[in-house]
């Protein structure tokens, strides 16, 4: 009786690190009760084993950050963050626990912050699809499209309902002031070609959200060298070839092209990204479905952006 017992617990030993393994691989998140429609990003590896690690993108926050506590028990997920969860010059940290149990393939998540009322959020956990579209040369531009007419906002509407716009026109250019609401496109976009001419003050940035996932970063950040965050790059993933940016308050513009998950960046002429490989959601994410078209989204909640153009070439294959 000793004896089936001992392989009794072997066996449920077993069964339960086979089933861990399951938590491996990239997850697109979709956060179901936040006002921003935020979407998150997760990767896990080593599920089972003692190298058990993980890679997250999501509010508060925003890089890619390795996850640095990360365990699995009895079928649960828990991964945690301590951070300034408040926000403001309040240095004070607290943990941020995320758990999830697998659903029929699907992570069912949670995520609140210990001592604090009003912060809990579910998430639902979804396997990324296979795109298989590259920018072989067979993808063509078609009819333009005009997302900005140099009159209003017609075609744009904010991210984050009941609050102030805080954009307007004023000359034929569309600016925001600090801390604006994000706006996104009602027009929806698969391939497509962007041409975008924007100008901003010292120490401000922005950036433009493609299909309403990838970020491409907008940033004064003149003469520093280039990095994951800096102008020109698909923020916190690819770091441009070099940096391109002009000083302060002269245009610039953007060339970019997206196919698939590959991205090409032309920056003031030079191409800074060739091609790049996107892993998957950025921080600005906002659109959870990597398969189906998605819009534009413009960053209107951190420094002051001037844009006086966007026009979208979708691609189509010929």
């Amino acid at each position: 009786m000793i004896k089936r017992t001992f392989l009794t617990v072997l066996l449920a030993a077993g069964a339960t690190l086979g089933a861990d393994k399951d938590f491996d691989g990239r997850w697109d998140i979709e956060v179901l009760n936040e006002a921003r429609s935020r979407a998150w990003w997760l990767e896990v590896t080593g599920a089972g084993t003692a190298n058990l690690k993980g890679r997250f993108v999501g509010a508060p926050g925003g890089d890619m950050n390795d996850i640095p506590e990360i365990s699995i028990q009895d079928g649960e997920l828990q991964f945690v963050f301590k951070r300034n969860y408040a926000g403001g010059k309040k240095k004070s940290e607290q943990r941020g626990v995320y758990r999830a149990r697998l659903v029929k393939g699907t992570l069912e998540g949670s995520f609140e912050v210990e001592g604090r009322s009003g912060s809990a959020l579910k998430w639902i956990g979804r396997r990324p699809p296979a795109i298989p579209d590259k920018d072989d040369g067979s993808w063509k531009p078609a009819t333009p499209v005009a997302l900005f007419n140099g009159k209003d906002l017609s075609g744009w509407k904010a991210m984050v309902a009941n609050r102030e716009l805080g954009w307007e026109v004023v000359d034929g250019i569309m600016k925001n002031k600090a801390g604006a609401n994000n706006l996104v496109s009602d027009r929806k976009f698969w391939n497509f070609e962007l041409d975008c001419e924007f100008r901003l003050g010292e120490h401000t940035n922005g950036g433009l959200g493609l299909r309403g996932r990838y970020e491409v970063q907008i940033l004064e950040d003149f003469g520093r060298p280039p990095g994951t965050h800096s102008a020109g790059a698909l923020y916190s993933r690819i770091a441009p070839s070099e940096n391109a940016s002009k000083p302060a308050g002269q245009w610039q513009t953007y060339k970019i092209r997206l196919v698939g998950r590959q991205v090409t960046i032309i920056f003031n002429g030079k191409k800074v990204i060739d091609k790049g490989e996107v892993e998957g959601l950025t921080a600005m994410a906002h659109d959870w479905n990597e398969v189906v078209a998605g819009p534009l989204s413009i960053q209107g909640d951190h420094g002051p952006v001037e844009i006086r153009k966007l026009t979208v070439n979708p691609l189509v294959k010929k």
